[in-house]
C-alpha cells in the first residue's frame, strides 16, 4: 500500500507541475476569482451577492525572449582609440572596455546582448549587438557616452577641472526631494574622493561648483559650506527616467578608452524568422519520426515515451520563460539536440527492461530493474554533457552561452521526465493483467537466465 501511495503521489506531483507549466506556456492566460460581498435587502427576503475586487488574480506575463537573429535589433561597431595606451596594456584596456559596456547594457535589461572585441592589423574594434532595440538612436543611448564625470571650479575665464572625477565615485542613486518630490542624483564618494571633495568645497564656499558630464555642465550649485563625509547630490530638472539613465552611466563607470562610431545599422529579422520557421518544421518532423519509431519498435513502451516527450516540451518551454532564456538559433539547435538525448535515455531504459523480460521476469520487476540498471550509464553520459555545457557557458560568448544554457536545461528536464514522469506512468500499469503479455513490448520469448 505504501508503494502505491508513493506512485500516486508522484502522479499527483506530475499533474500539478503539468498544470502550472501549461498555464505558463499558454499565451495571455489570465484568471481571477472575484471577492464576494454579501448584502441584505430589507424589501426582499433574498440575499444579494455582489463582487468588489478580486480574491485571487493571475496574469501570465511570461514569454520567450528572442535573440538578435530571431527578432532583429541594432548592430553597432566602434573603433577604440588606444593611441595613449602602452602596447602591452592594449588587450587589457579592450577587456576593460568590454566589461564596462556590458555592465551598462545589462543595467537596462536588454536580453542577451553580444559584446565582443576584434583586432584587424593595428585597429581595435568593439562590436555590440542589441536584440529588440531597432532604433539605433536608442541603442546609442544605451551604450552611452564616455560618462566622464568631473567637478569643476569657477575661475576668471570659466570652469576648469579639478582632480575630483568619476574614479572617485563610489555609488550613485536616484533620490527624491522630500518637499517637491523632484528626483535628484545622490552621490557617495570613496574615502579618497571624500577628502578631495572636502578640500574643493572648503576653498569654494560662496562660489558655484560645476558638475560636468562629458564636458557639459549639468549642474552648478553654489557651495554654502564645506562638505565632509563624501556625500553630495546633483540637482537639475530631471525626469525619473533621465535620472535613472544617468545613474546607470555613472555607476557603470567611465570608459577606459575613447571610442568612435564606425558602423551602425538595424538588423531585420526576416532571415531569422525564415530560419526559425524551417528549424521548427524540421524539429516537428524529427519529433514525429522519433515518436513513430518508438511506437513501432517498442510498441506499448513507445506510448510512454511519446507522453514523456510531450511532458518534456511543455516543461522545457515553461522553464525557458520562467528563467528568462533568450532563444537564438543556437538555442533552437540545443533544444532539438536535447530532445534526441532524452529519447536516447528512453532507449537505454527500454532495452534494459526488454532484456530483463527476455530472462523471464514479469513486466513489473523488469521495469524496476531496467530503470535501476540503466541509470549509471545514463547518469555518467549526461553528467559529461552538463560539464561541457558549463564550460561553454563560462567561456563562450552570447550565442554559445544561449546554446549551453538551453542544452543544460534540456538535459535536466529530460532526466526528470524519464525518471519521474515516464517511470511513474509505467509503475501505474506495471501490475495490470494486460502488462503480462510480452508481445505488447516486442519481447519475442523468454530466455533461460544463466
Amino acid at each position: 500500500m505504501k508503494k502505491k501511495r508513493r506512485i500516486w503521489l508522484r502522479a499527483f506531483i506530475i499533474v500539478l507541475l503539468l498544470g502550472i507549466a501549461v498555464i505558463i506556456d499558454w499565451p495571455n492566460f489570465n484568471i481571477s476569482v472575484p471577492k464576494p460581498m454579501v448584502s441584505f435587502n430589507n424589501k426582499s427576503p433574498y440575499v444579494h451577492v455582489a463582487t468588489k475586487g478580486n480574491l485571487f488574480e493571475f496574469k501570465n506575463n511570461y514569454k520567450i525572449k528572442e535573440g538578435l537573429d530571431l527578432q532583429g535589433g541594432s548592430h553597432l561597431a566602434y573603433i577604440a582609440d588606444l593611441s595613449k595606451i602602452p602596447g602591452g596594456d592594449k588587450n587589457n584596456a579592450m577587456d576593460s572596455l568590454k566589461r564596462v559596456i556590458e555592465n551598462r547594457i545589462n543595467a537596462f535589461g536588454v536580453a542577451e546582448p553580444l559584446v565582443q572585441t576584434t583586432k584587424s592589423g593595428n585597429e581595435y574594434r568593439l562590436i555590440v549587438e542589441l536584440p529588440g532595440v531597432k532604433n539605433t538612436d536608442e541603442a546609442l543611448n544605451l551604450i552611452g557616452k564616455t560618462a566622464q564625470l568631473k567637478f569643476q571650479e569657477f575661475k576668471d575665464k570659466g570652469f576648469v577641472d579639478t582632480n575630483l572625477g568619476g574614479t572617485d565615485l563610489k555609488h550613485a542613486d536616484v533620490a527624491f526631494d522630500q518637499n517637491t518630490g523632484a528626483p535628484y542624483i545622490a552621490l557617495q564618494f570613496n574615502s579618497e574622493g571624500a577628502k578631495k571633495f572636502e578640500q574643493i568645497t572648503a576653498r569654494n564656499v560662496g562660489k558655484p561648483l560645476g558638475i560636468a558630464l562629458d564636458g557639459n555642465i549639468i549642474s552648478a550649485p553654489n557651495v554654502n559650506e564645506k562638505i565632509s563625509g563624501g556625500n553630495a547630490q546633483i540637482n537639475g530638472k530631471f525626469t525619473y527616467d533621465e535620472a535613472k539613465a544617468l545613474v546607470v552611466q555613472l555607476n557603470a563607470g567611465a570608459l577606459p578608452v575613447p571610442i568612435n562610431m564606425a558602423e551602425q545599422r538595424t538588423v531585420e529579422a526576416t532571415l531569422g524568422q525564415e530560419s526559425i520557421n524551417k528549424s521548427l518544421i524540421a524539429g516537428i518532423i524529427g519529433v514525429l519520426v522519433v515518436s513513430i519509431f518508438m511506437l513501432v519498435y517498442y510498441r506499448f513502451l513507445g506510448i510512454f515515451s511519446t507522453i514523456g516527450l510531450v511532458l518534456y516540451l511543455v516543461f522545457s518551454v515553461a522553464l525557458f520563460q520562467i528563467i528568462g532564456v533568450t532563444l537564438t538559433m543556437g538555442g533552437i539547435a540545443a533544444l532539438i539536440l536535447s530532445i534526441g538525448m532524452s529519447m536516447e535515455t528512453d532507449v537505454l531504459v527500454f532495452e534494459r527492461i526488454r532484456e530483463e523480460m527476455r530472462k523471464g521476469r514479469p513486466f513489473a520487476t523488469a521495469s524496476r530493474l531496467g530503470f535501476q540498471r540503466a541509470w549509471p550509464s545514463i547518469r555518467d553520459s549526461n553528467f559529461v554533457s552538463l560539464i561541457i555545457a558549463a564550460i561553454l557557458y563560462w567561456r563562450g560568448q552570447s550565442t554559445i552561452r544561449g546554446f549551453a544554457l538551453v542544452l543544460a536545461i534540456g538535459i535536466i528536464v529530460g532526466l526528470t521526465t524519464t525518471f519521474l514522469g515516464t517511470r511513474t506512468l509505467i509503475d501505474l500499469i506495471a501490475n495490470k493483467k494486460f502488462a503480462r503479455k510480452n508481445w505488447l513490448f516486442r519481447v519475442e520469448k523468454a530466455e533461460e537466465e544463466s
